[in-house]
């Protein structure tokens, strides 16, 4: 259970700051992986960004706020960090559907978020086949597009470079680079904490790089998954999450996610997802 008390423990921590700064970081090293990797877990694990939820919990205690007729509006975008009215206005109707002068002057309804309590429940019993890896330090060679802090800016980003790869001849020409394992077309998520972020689609070689940018995987254990059919792969990636790492023994480790595309084809999509992990430690 103690997976399941350190994310409870990040949430404790938002719950504290919702009316002030929120430090990913903070909550990342609470529950023990990257800022990167948290952001990632928290969405599958709650079916929302992390700054949305931030967003719909901070608009909830708003409305309270409003409903009790305390607190001015100027001074509720300042509270829960809002650079101004129009701004603060803007995320409240987002959330609740209506202004925020509604609200106080009792004309309209409001949503409530409560805040979220993770919980470790038994689900399915479908298997969910994978190997652990080992692997020395391997370089690869591609194209990358710069990935943001807030991951829901990167959703467009990474298909927008893989049609860009396809439609200019990258991902041939990459293949016939390829000449050291894993062997495969690669999409790499770089988001190290002390890296640049960013998205690569590359492939394992020792040839000249050429028109290409270099990346050096690290060494790194990862936990690898086999999945088949592109309509598949963001269920293969959640059940990762929400089902095998709560009771696996492993938690998040400090290197890439890889996606191996064995067979890329959309017609017959082949693919592995490695996530790399450390043994969890007790503390």
């Amino acid at each position: 259970m103690e997976w399941v008390d350190r994310l409870n423990e990040s949430m404790e921590y938002l719950e504290a700051h919702l009316a002030s700064e929120i430090s990913y970081e903070e909550m990342a090293r609470i529950a023990c992986c990257s800022r990167y990797h948290f952001q990632r877990m928290f969405t599958y694990l709650a079916g929302t960004t992390l700054s949305e939820y931030i967003r719909r919990r901070r608009m909830s205690l708003a409305a309270v706020e409003l409903r009790s007729g305390g607190e001015r509006i100027i001074d509720l975008a300042e509270k829960y960090g809002y650079s101004s009215p129009t701004a603060f206005n803007r995320a409240f109707q987002s959330v609740h559907g209506a202004a925020p002068s509604e609200v106080r002057s009792g004309s309209a309804a409001v949503k409530a978020f409560p805040p979220l309590v993770f919980t470790l429940s038994v689900r399915g019993g479908e298997a969910l086949d994978y190997r652990i890896e080992t692997c020395p330090a391997f370089r690869v060679v591609g194209i990358s597009a710069p990935l943001t802090q807030e991951l829901e800016e990167n959703f467009a980003a990474v298909p927008q470079l893989w049609q860009r790869a396809a439609e200019d001849g990258t991902i041939p020409r990459l293949a016939g680079l390829m000449d050291a394992p894993p062997m495969g077309l690669l999409g790499i998520s770089v988001c190290g904490e002390a890296e640049r972020w960013r998205y690569l689609i590359a492939v394992s070689s020792t040839r000249p790089a050429g028109e290409f940018e270099e990346y050096t995987v690290p060494a790194a254990v990862w936990a690898v998954f086999p999945g088949a059919g592109l309509e598949a792969f963001q269920d293969l990636q959640r059940r990762v999450v929400t089902e095998w790492l709560p009771t696996s023994g492993y938690e998040y480790a400090n290197a890439p996610d890889l996606e191996v595309y064995l067979n890329p084809d959309p017609r017959d999509a082949r693919y592995e997802v490695w996530i790399p992990v450390v043994k969890r430690t007790e503390r």
